[in-house]
């Protein structure tokens, strides 16, 4: 039952980060296609001088390239730091179900060792029984 919980709280986290990426990927897309699609055009003639106007928007779009990426980054870090915890988690998790199963393994060993001792003892002794009564059975 918890593992079926928590593959529905795996998608449902899937669909969320996908959904992110998405949102992320097209705010990029427009971004581009509306604040630096410009870098890609010739330069008008009357621009090649480098005026006030285009530093100002040089420095616009720098700005808004850096914000963009501390967004994107803030994002991607916070989901690698809840990775890590969540893989740490895991990792104690496993850990101590390893200490478990090889606890049980070493009961089991002892276990079986007794039982070997016990069903040797056993033959031992219905083999002498079977001499004894060979024994008396030839007298």
């Amino acid at each position: 039952m918890n593992a079926i919980r928590s593959e529905k709280i795996d998608s449902i986290e899937e669909d969320t980060n996908i959904d992110a990426a998405s949102e992320v990927e097209a705010g990029i897309r427009d971004f581009v296609r509306n604040d630096i699609a410009y870098l890609r055009r010739p330069a008008p003639p009357s621009m090649v001088g480098g005026t006030d106007v285009a530093d100002a928007s040089a420095d616009a779009t720098v700005t808004n390239v850096n914000s963009l990426i501390q967004r994107v980054a803030g994002t991607s870090l916070a989901e690698i730091e809840n990775l890590i915890s969540e893989l740490e988690s895991l990792r104690d998790v496993l850990h101590a179900e390893g200490q478990r199963v090889q606890r049980e393994i070493s009961g089991y060993a002892q276990l079986s060792q007794a039982a070997m001792k016990s069903t040797r003892m056993i033959a031992d002794n219905v083999a002498q029984w079977k001499r004894a009564a060979d024994g008396l059975r030839n007298s």
